[in-house]
């Protein structure tokens, strides 16, 4: 009997110590904050791919919409500015193959790499913690393919996409 006394306090114990540690969505979103201006991200990299920039943009924008109670203004009297450029798109091999004696080795597994400089501005914030939320970062995030990108790249930009816009999220609104 004493067992299950001890134990059920264990459970309940361990359970509040982990929910203290748990923070909900929006959690760290200060009250003030109901409006957010995402700006058009512009390719800057060496290697430009057409399409990234409108779908990183609008891969941000849904992330935002999706995840939080912002609305997203495209004023400059928005409470918040999420400004930015893609600086970095990059192919590396990252595994090498050899194929026979005298023959150069060739690339068995390579990796796209998309790195993103981002500056947030939290506008109207009024208190010192407030104004801590602002950053400016570079986050970086890739994904290793094997073959030829031509078909794969799309793909690939999406998965890298949705985790530099989860990093970012992250960063900007809940504080990990």
């Amino acid at each position: 009997m004493k067992i299950f006394k001890l134990s059920g306090f264990i459970v309940c114990s361990l359970s509040l110590l982990l929910s203290s540690c748990y923070t909900l969505r929006n959690a760290s979103i200060p009250p003030g904050m109901k409006t957010l201006d995402v700006q058009f991200f512009e390719n800057n990299s060496p290697l430009v791919v057409a399409n990234l920039s409108q779908n990183f943009t609008e891969g941000l924008k849904t992330r935002i919409r999706n995840q939080s109670r912002l609305s997203i203004s495209r004023n400059a009297d928005a409470d918040a500015t999420l400004s930015g450029s893609i600086i970095g798109y990059t192919i590396a091999p990252v595994s090498i193959q050899a194929v026979a004696n005298n023959v150069a080795p060739i690339a068995d597994a390579n990796r796209l790499t998309i790195t993103v400089r981002v500056k947030f501005v939290y506008n109207t914030a009024k208190t010192p913690a407030e104004k801590k939320l602002s950053f400016e970062e570079t986050f970086t995030n890739y994904q290793d393919y094997k073959g030829d990108i031509g078909a794969q790249e799309q793909s690939l930009i999406r998965t890298i996409t949705d985790k530099i816009t989860e990093d970012i999220f992250n960063k900007a609104f809940s504080n990990w």
